[in-house]
């Protein structure tokens, strides 16, 4: 990559669940936050207490996907059942030696259970506003088809950039 490539903006978004079509409504998605567990540490030879990480364990996490209108795609997630959510990108960027734009892909592979569905409000002219919320139990964000985190709660799997901070882990848990 150039110093001189500026990362401007996404460019266009797609999401798809089970592997099917497009779902068509999606006005825009709210992508969860890492938010690592942590406990307060302090004692004897520390001045004061930090925060220490329980590495690889996070809170809760939810995907959110915002409607514009009420349809059958809506309805899918009020099934109490494990949905997998494909989000594809493509972003844009400017190259200011070269002059030219280039779409490096960005993709967000989301597995999870619905938690809550709005079903939004009914205004003449106006999108319902609804949204789902899935609570998010496996995730990987891919940039130019390379990974660069996986977080599988359920697995033990933690990988940033190709080290998996987990793996002692469940070596030491007989994994």
């Amino acid at each position: 990559m150039t110093v001189n490539v500026v990362p401007e903006k996404l460019n266009d978004f797609r999401v798809y669940v089970d592997g099917s079509s497009d779902l068509k409504g999606i006005a825009d998605l709210t992508l969860p936050s890492f938010e690592q567990m942590t406990e307060s540490i302090n004692g004897a030879g520390i001045a004061g207490e930090y925060e220490s990480p329980n590495i690889g364990h996070f809170q809760s996490m939810k995907l959110i996907l915002n409607w514009r209108v009420l349809n059958n795609d809506l309805s899918t997630f009020l099934a109490p059942i494990a949905r997998k959510i494909d989000c594809r990108g493509a972003n844009q960027e400017y190259d200011a030696a070269t002059g030219k734009y280039s779409f490096p892909s960005v993709r967000v592979l989301v597995q999870g259970v619905p938690t809550k569905v709005e079903p939004g409000k009914m205004e003449k002219g106006s999108p319902y506003e609804a949204s789902t919320e899935i609570e998010v139990t496996y995730i990987k964000i891919e940039i130019d088809s390379k990974t660069v985190v996986e977080l599988d709660k359920l697995n033990y799997k933690y990988v940033v950039n190709g080290v998996d901070y987990l793996e002692e882990v469940r070596k030491a848990l007989g994994l």
